[in-house]
């Protein structure tokens, strides 16, 4: 019976380990490459909403919001390999807006981020005024996000953790129970 047990405790602290040594391989989840518009840019008017990831996302999702909450018309989200693309049927009025995002990246888990840009110089009546309407062009900002701009799950999922964890307490507490030979209660 103590062979069974040594083995036993031997097996559970391998597969302890062996959690432990690939559980960092999660920490690669595909990450947000750039954006249009980029984050925090001022642009005067936008047709579309073009996100680029690291690797090939499914079940895109992009949400268009104004500053105080509500939601602004943009269509139907679809992911090409590494690109995101929705459509925006017209410029939003003025003001501070945020693109939140949402998709399933190449490992299986998801992952979201918020890019909040600014809308100057629009005007919904531009075909009242062309020489407005003309001068409408986007504003020099950066073109790209970096994956510290990314919010949300990045990290280790959470049930990796806890089955270590089991794991390592199963494996610790036979290893103490049996390892001394002499000690009450222990096999012999």
């Amino acid at each position: 019976m103590p062979r069974f047990i040594r083995r036993t405790v031997s097996a559970t602290l391998c597969c302890g380990l062996f959690l432990m040594l690939t559980a960092p391989a999660a920490l690669a989840h595909d990450s947000l490459k750039s954006s249009s518009p980029a984050k925090d840019a001022k642009i005067s008017t936008i047709e579309r909403i073009e996100l680029e990831f690291s690797a090939h996302v499914l079940f895109p999702t992009v949400v268009l919001r104004e500053a105080k909450g509500k939601s602004v018309d943009i269509g139907q989200a679809h992911a090409d390999g590494p690109k995101v693309t929705a459509k925006v049927p017209r410029t939003p009025p003025d003001g501070k807006y945020v693109i939140a995002w949402r998709v399933v990246s190449s490992d299986g888990h998801p992952i979201e981020g918020e890019i909040p840009f600014t809308v100057t110089g629009s005007a919904p009546s531009s075909a009242k005024h062309p020489a407005r309407a003309s001068a409408l062009r986007p504003s020099a900002a950066p073109d790209s996000v970096s994956a510290g701009d990314q919010v949300g799950t990045q990290g280790v999922s959470t049930w990796i953790w806890v089955a270590l964890a089991v794991l390592l307490t199963i494996g610790a507490g036979a290893w103490l129970r049996y390892s001394n030979p002499d000690r009450p209660g222990s096999a012999k």
